[in-house]
């Protein structure tokens, strides 16, 4: 193998390591696009390099990403990384952050098999979307029906955690911050961290989904397609 191939190689794995992205309208990373896909060397270089780290790259709209792959705690985040980083004091709330996520992808992505349906979403339409998963839970309906008796239980505390939260805060001053002790605080806290991971946009009080979200969420409902397929079944 060439020194060139190994150079250019190495800079792909870099540069997407470190959180960047390389797209192939983009200048600066045209030719590392180019060479990822026109150089079988490079490719087989790059993913065994970023398989043995247990990462994945994904693509979207002609650009390259990366994930830390499930259980990797070296590049991804651990539960309690998650808790300290978003201020939270127990796993139920961290579950409900996790929750409120899926909430926000279903938003977009309606069952495996279909690509985004909307161009953006506001607090006030995913707030609701996850009181509407959160009463079908509590209700046990046959929403849930195809998950174990181990993930209903799991579903069902966080759902009951969700409607003990106040709609927000009582406090006028901490009435539109984000926090955990309150659903729209928790729902802010949630897209904050979602807009550090460079997973969503917003103006004013739109949250507009990156190409970084896409191609994760794709990827992902691809990779997972037939455990997806069973738990969204009652909501297509």
């Amino acid at each position: 193998m060439e020194d060139k191939t190994i150079t250019t190689a190495m800079e792909i794995f870099s540069l997407l390591l470190s959180g960047g992205d390389i797209a192939k309208n983009r200048p600066a990373t045209a030719e590392l696009y180019q060479a990822y896909y026109g150089n079988s060397e490079v490719y087989e270089l790059v993913t065994k390099l970023f398989g043995r780290l247990n990462i994945t790259v994904y693509e979207y709209n002609e650009a390259l990403f990366v994930t830390a792959g499930e259980g990797n705690k070296v590049f991804g985040y651990t539960n309690d990384d998650l808790k300290r980083l978003l201020g939270l004091r127990i796993n139920r709330e961290l579950y409900l952050v996790y929750f409120i996520i899926y909430q926000a992808l279903l938003c977009f992505y309606t069952d495996s098999a279909t690509y985004q349906t909307r161009d953006y979403i506001r607090l006030e339409e995913l707030l609701q979307a996850v009181s509407s998963a959160a009463e079908a839970i509590v209700k046990e309906t046959d929403v849930y029906e195809s998950l174990g008796e181990k993930e209903k239980e799991g579903f069902k505390s966080v759902a009951l955690l969700w409607h003990e939260l106040p709609l927000s805060a009582n406090d006028d001053a901490d009435r539109n911050k984000a926090g955990r002790s309150s659903r729209m605080g928790i729902v802010k806290l949630t897209m904050n961290f979602l807009q550090g991971e460079k997973l969503f946009l917003s103006t004013e009080d739109r949250f507009y989904p990156t190409d970084r979200f896409r191609a994760l969420a794709e990827g992902y409902f691809e990779d997972e397609k037939g455990r997806l397929s069973s738990l969204l079944a009652k909501k297509e």
